[in-house]
This record gives structure tokens, C-alpha cells and sequence, in this order.
């Protein structure tokens, strides 16, 4: 079981938007749902593109470069070329605080 670290403040990211940031060596893409926070590797699994500057369209995430898509949920790759999964980490809102579980 992981730490979890205080990564933004819940306004800092209104709903339907990315917003990015680094914990350690970590580069994680905080993405607003509806207003329900989910957390993954700002990383495409395809070939490195940066999540937090691609389209978030409902749960899915768009990768800029190639166009591969991810359900930010669970991690899944929905959209080729990506076949792999990007790393999800768990999310905690506490007031305004929004903390994502790593290590």
C-alpha cells in the first residue's frame, strides 16, 4: 500500500479537464470526470505522448500524437495503436484537496 500526496486542489482542475503533475519521478494526469477525479501516468503506452495534452471526451482521454484512446476508469487502452494499458493510481478529495496514492 501506497502514500497518498496532495497533488492539486479540486478547483485547479474543473470538470472535463487534465491537469498534470509530478510526485517524485512520477509525471501523473489528474483528470476531472463530471467532477469525480481520476489519476494515470501521463504517458501513452504507444509511443510516450504527453495524456495531459490530449481531449479528454467523457472517461476517455486522447492521446495528441497518434490518437490512441484510454478509459482514465480503469486504464484500459480502448483505441488503437495502443494496445497496453496506461498505470492508474487511486484518488482520495478531502475538502479541496485532491491526493493520489503512489509507491
Amino acid at each position: 500500500m501506497g502514500e497518498f500526496v496532495s497533488v492539486a486542489k479540486v478547483s485547479e482542475t474543473p470538470a472535463g479537464t487534465i491537469s498534470v503533475h509530478e510526485v517524485g519521478d512520477l509525471r501523473i494526469a489528474l483528470c476531472n470526470v463530471n467532477g469525480r477525479f481520476y489519476a494515470i501516468d501521463d504517458v501513452c503506452t504507444h509511443d510516450g505522448g504527453p495524456l495531459d495534452q490530449g481531449e479528454l471526451q467523457g472517461q476517455l482521454v486522447e492521446c495528441p500524437r497518434h490518437g490512441a484512446k484510454f478509459d482514465v476508469t480503469d486504464g484500459r487502452a480502448v483505441v488503437l495503436p495502443a494496445v497496453r494499458p496506461v498505470k492508474t493510481y487511486a484518488v482520495q478529495v478531502d475538502g479541496d484537496d485532491v491526493r493520489v496514492e503512489v509507491g
